[in-house]
């Protein structure tokens, strides 16, 4: 089997993370500057066999898009464009950046490190990934 990649897009950071290649669990790999997110991916996927992107879905809580829809849809037709095999999905990202925080405070780190945003975007894009392999389980 082959790895799935998630992306928590920000405007300046991208949380990335990737499953395992039996598609169990999910790691946190890096947080990137967004604008070198697309280079990073297409060198990624030239290194590691990938069977699909899943995305973020920022929403607020009346199921609206967020803003940063508008920064993350060129994004995808892009992808789409250069990848025109891959699937890319959405999955719901509502409540990933208050999960990653209690993670961090769970797991034990100081109050310095959870300031940390680089790391909240990984553990986010952890999460995305994560609650994605979960929900094909069932």
């Amino acid at each position: 089997m082959s790895r799935i990649v998630a992306i928590d897009y920000g405007k300046k950071r991208t949380g990335i993370a990737v499953s395992d290649t039996l598609q169990l669990i999910a790691n946190g790999l890096t947080t990137v500057p967004t604008s070198s997110l697309f280079d990073f991916l297409m060198d990624y996927l030239k290194k590691e066999p990938v069977e699909r992107i899943v995305i973020g879905l920022p929403k607020q809580m009346n199921n609206q898009p967020s803003e940063n829809m508008n920064n993350i849809i060129p994004f995808v037709n892009r992808l789409k464009k250069a990848l025109p095999d891959m699937p890319i999905e959405y999955v719901d990202e509502r409540f990933t950046s208050v999960l990653a925080h209690q993670a961090m405070i769970d797991g034990g780190l100081k109050k310095k490190a959870r300031q940390n945003k680089a790391l909240v975007d990984e553990i986010s894009a952890t999460i995305i990934l994560q609650s994605y392999l979960e929900s094909k389980r069932i």
